[in-house]
C-alpha cells in the first residue's frame, strides 16, 4: 500500500486537464509497459549488488564504488520518474500525452483530427504484449507522432477507433440536422417558415394565358391536397 501512494505522488494528475464544464471525460489513460523499467531495475539490482561487496569485502577504492552507487540509483530514479509520468490519455473530445517531471509538457488535439494510425507489434513486442502507435494528423509536431511502449496495444487500438468513429458518426448527425429540410409549419417538405403551398406555387407557376382561360372550378370535399403526400424532397430510410 505504501508503494501505491508512493506511485500515485508522482502521478501526472491528468484529470486536472479535462474540460469537465463541457462533459469530457477519459476514456483510457495508457501507461507506458512494464518493459521500459527494466533498465532502471537492473541499475537498483547493479548498485544493491556494489552495496553488498563493500559491505562483505574489504576491497579498496570505496568511495569511489559509493559514488557509482549513488549515481546508479539517482540515473534509475530519474529513469522511473520519466516513463512513470509520460501518459497517453484518449477522452471522448482528444487525445493527449502529458510528458515530464520537472517542466510539464501537454499537447492535445481533437480526435475528430486523427487520420490514420498505425500499430506496429516488434517481435519481442508480441512476446511481453506491447506495442508502438505512429499517428498521421495534423498535430505530428506536438508529440502525437509516435506512442511508443503500448502495453495492451491491440485493445487500445480497438478503443482509439471507437472513439473515432462515433466522433464521426455524432458529427455527421449534427451536420444533418443544420443542413436538413425542418419545417415547424408545414408537412416537412420545404425550407423553415415556408408553407408547403407557397413552396410549390412559387417553384411551378402557372402560365398567364392558362390561368386566364382554365374556369374557376368549385372546391370539391372530396378531394386530397397534395401537399401532405408530396415527397419530391424526401429520401426514404431504406
Amino acid at each position: 500500500m505504501a508503494g501505491i501512494g508512493l506511485f500515485r505522488i508522482f502521478d501526472p494528475k491528468v484529470r486536472r486537464h479535462l474540460i469537465s464544464d463541457e462533459g469530457e471525460v477519459v476514456i483510457d489513460e495508457v501507461r507506458q509497459h512494464w518493459v521500459v523499467y527494466s533498465v532502471p531495475m537492473l541499475e537498483v539490482v547493479l548498485a544493491a549488488a556494489l552495496l553488498v561487496t563493500m559491505a562483505t569485502t574489504s576491497i579498496g577504492g570505496q568511495p569511489v564504488l559509493l559514488a557509482i552507487v549513488l549515481v546508479l540509483c539517482a540515473h534509475a530514479f530519474w529513469q522511473f520518474l520519466t516513463h512513470h509520468r509520460d501518459r497517453f490519455v484518449v477522452t471522448n473530445m482528444r487525445v493527449m500525452r502529458i510528458r515530464g517531471v520537472f517542466s510539464q509538457t501537454v499537447a492535445t488535439t481533437p480526435i475528430a483530427r486523427v487520420l490514420d494510425i498505425t500499430l506496429q507489434k516488434p517481435i519481442i513486442g508480441r512476446v511481453f504484449g506491447y506495442g508502438h502507435f505512429v499517428f498521421e494528423s495534423a498535430a505530428q509536431d506536438q508529440g502525437f507522432r509516435e506512442i511508443k511502449w503500448v502495453s495492451r496495444p491491440d485493445d487500445r487500438d480497438l478503443t482509439i477507433q471507437r472513439v473515432i468513429q462515433r466522433t464521426g458518426l455524432r458529427a455527421s448527425a449534427s451536420v444533418d440536422v443544420l443542413q436538413g429540410d425542418e419545417d415547424s409549419d408545414d408537412d416537412g417538405t420545404g425550407p423553415i417558415g415556408m408553407d408547403s403551398a407557397q413552396e410549390v406555387i412559387a417553384s411551378t407557376p402557372a402560365p398567364a394565358a392558362a390561368q386566364q382561360s382554365r374556369p374557376a372550378s368549385p372546391p370539391s370535399s372530396g378531394s386530397k391536397s397534395i401537399f401532405n403526400s408530396e415527397r419530391g424532397n424526401w429520401t426514404d430510410s431504406d
